[in-house]
């Protein structure tokens, strides 16, 4: 009876601080607010030399220099810029309060493999490896520095092994968007600012399910890694994540933008053909109207891939039961399956959705420029490029 209380609290107060998004947001990108994890009386992951805290307080604050200087559209907004300590509901609201069109959140990881090392960025799931549920925990554990937060929480502990049968209750009407950002933001660590990626992640964190509007966690590197902990601690170092950062940032509200404007166009609706699902996941039964292209540009599309092999397996292998429509490309020596062929990074996530559901939980998006395989951030910017020249 107590663990039903409990549960019932915590998903009350949820619901409470996840309200719908104001209606009068439209969907372009206006309002960013950056979110250094920690700070005052919570120190955050420590390593040899450094707090968690003070790295990323300097990172987010480079970040939200680069938006300001090359968007005058743009307002950035901090969730803190001293060494203070913010309740982890109080970020959330500064986010919500603001009608924020963005938020990401800045921190640091640890751990006792002093070998881990490399950066991911989280967007709020169900976390479906014990890895994820730790990170997760570790940083929902900010709420213990808080008075009175059994209270304020209504009884969540992240301690406590009942408290993550809320990630199972709640929906996350973002996670599309969410998902963009955070893969435009792999990208940009991996190609540009060399960092190992350790890819897109989904987990239960509570700052995640108390924003109304798209949202990220990063995770810029390990603090218990030597030779990461210097890079970070480094002006080079913070200024290679912030700038990696702000280029996810301008390409998503590039893309955000655009899409927006197309959708008030066109009356809501930017598709030439919509999506039809059968009883299982399924790509659309005419892909013509679905691969963007231009007069003379190339055709871009967007799959979801969820299985690698490194021998071919027939489509109709038993192991793709009720899969409709699965395709396969050969990619750096290895067999790649996907569902899909869509024109926008929002139909293919909702693929996505339907393979989690179905157990394929690793099944992330992938772009293609002519049925070659390229960066997402790529694709993004050739159908921008195809937007301004029809």
């Amino acid at each position: 009876m107590k663990r039903q209380i409990i549960i019932f609290g915590i998903f009350s107060i949820l619901i409470v601080f996840a309200q719908p998004a104001m209606a009068d947001r439209q969907g372009f990108v206006r309002t960013v607010v950056i979110d250094p994890g920690h700070g005052g009386r919570d120190p955050g992951a420590l390593g040899a030399q450094s707090k968690e805290k003070d790295i990323v307080l300097a990172i987010a604050l480079k970040l939200g220099g680069y938006i300001e200087s090359n968007f005058d559209d743009v307002k950035v907004i901090y969730t803190r810029t001293t060494d203070e300590f913010v309740e982890l509901h109080r970020r959330a609201q500064i986010a919500n309060e603001n009608k924020a069109d963005l938020f990401i959140s800045i921190h640091c990881n640890s751990a006792a493999n002093r070998r881990a090392f490399g950066a991911e960025t989280f967007v709020m799931g169900l976390h479906r490896s014990q890895e994820n549920l730790e990170v997760a925990r570790k940083e929902n554990a900010a709420i213990l520095y808080e008075d009175n937060y059994l209270e304020t929480y209504g009884g969540y502990d992240p301690n406590s092994p009942e408290a993550n049968i809320i990630f199972s209750m709640y929906q996350n009407i973002y996670l599309n968007q969410s998902l963009t950002m955070a893969s435009l933001l792999q990208d940009q660590f991996r190609d540009r600012a060399g960092r190992h990626d350790r890819g897109v992640k989904q987990a239960g964190f509570l700052i995640l399910y108390n924003i109304t509007m798209p949202g990220i966690l990063v995770e810029a590197g390990f603090l218990s890694n030597p030779q990461e902990e210097k890079y970070l601690m480094s002006e080079m170092g913070q200024a290679h994540i912030a700038s990696a950062i702000f280029r996810a940032f301008r390409d998503y509200k590039n893309y955000q933008d655009n899409l927006v404007a197309q959708q008030l166009e066109n009356n809501g609706s930017i598709y030439a053909k919509s999506a039809r699902h059968g009883s299982g996941v399924s790509i659309s039964e005419d892909n013509t109207g679905l691969a963007s292209k231009t007069k003379d540009g190339p055709i871009i599309s967007f799959r979801v891939q969820f299985a690698t092999t490194s021998q071919e397996r027939a489509v109709d292998d038993p192991v793709f039961k009720d899969l409709q429509g699965v395709g396969f490309y050969f990619h750096e020596g290895l067999y790649k399956y996907t569902l899909g062929n869509e024109s926008t990074v929002e139909s293919a996530g909702q693929i996505q959705q339907k393979l989690h559901a179905r157990g394929f939980n690793d099944a992330f998006i992938v772009a293609f420029k002519d049925n070659e395989r390229i960066p997402l951030a790529d694709a993004i910017k050739l159908i921008e490029q195809q937007a301004h020249n029809p």
